[in-house]
Order: C-alpha cells, then structure tokens, then sequence
C-alpha cells in the first residue's frame, strides 16, 4: 500500500520544482527592472501600466517569461492536483510530470539568455506535446478507473 501512497504524494514535486523556477525567475525581473530603472533613472510611477513598462523599458525578457509562467503551466499544476486527489498517478505520468519541468526549464534558460526564438519555439512545443499528453493519459485512466 505504500507504494501507491508515494507516488501520489511524488506527483506534487514537479509542480513545486516548477513553482521554484518561476521564484527564480520572479527574483530576476526585480533584479533587472531594478538595475535598469536605476541606470536609466526611471521614476516607478513612469511605468504604472504593461503598455508603459514595454514602452519604457529596454529589458523586458524576464518579465515577459515570468508572465509566460503563468499561461500554460497553469494547465500542469492543475493536472498534478488532479493526479494527486484521484490517486490516478502512475510511473509514466511522473516522468512526463518531470519531463514538463526540465523543458520548461530549458525554455526558461534559452529565454532569458541567447533568446533564440526557433530554440524557445521548440521546447515550448515539446512541453506543450508532453502536457497535453499527460492530459489524455490522465482522461484515459479516469475513464477507465
């Protein structure tokens, strides 16, 4: 019986690690935003809307990606809650859970480093793929429960 237990409490460490990296991020677009209003000397009220932030500022990668983290990974933490709740969790799901993580990872160091966009595109694309299969292999075995 502990096996099944462990799993079902596993599926919520990819999703934490994943809320770590978007911490991660959130620390880097104050660093920046920070550096540059310095820099630049950008009084805070000058950027008291998104359309002024672009408008205004130059360095907008981190807070572009840190608003990116909170689109589609919003679709995996639900799906881990769920996994975790309907004790639907099995070793495939982790790993894609897992996968998921380590792309998005990867997507977030191409963003806010060489921003090649063709690079960015296509691990967006394969955690995409991996997510939405994570949804059908979810549906599957709850419809089959």
């Amino acid at each position: 019986m502990a096996g099944p237990l462990q799993i079902q409490y596993a599926i919520l460490l990819p999703p934490t690690a994943l809320a770590l990296l978007t911490g991660i991020v959130f620390l880097r677009l104050y660093r920046d935003r920070i550096a540059e209003m310095r820099a630049r000397r950008i009084h805070p009220q000058q950027l008291a809307s998104a359309k002024a932030v672009h408008e205004t500022l130059q360095n907008v990668a981190a807070s572009d990606h840190f608003r990116n983290l909170f689109e589609v990974p919003v679709l995996f933490y639900v799906l881990c809650g769920f996994l975790a709740i309907t004790n639907l969790t099995n070793l495939l799901l982790l790993a894609c859970a897992w996968g998921y993580v380590v792309l998005r990872g990867a997507h977030t160091y191409v963003h806010l480093t060489s921003n090649k966009v063709i690079r960015r595109f296509q691990l967006f694309f394969a955690s995409s793929i991996v997510l939405y299969a994570m949804w059908l292999l979810f549906a599957v075995r709850l419809l089959t429960a």
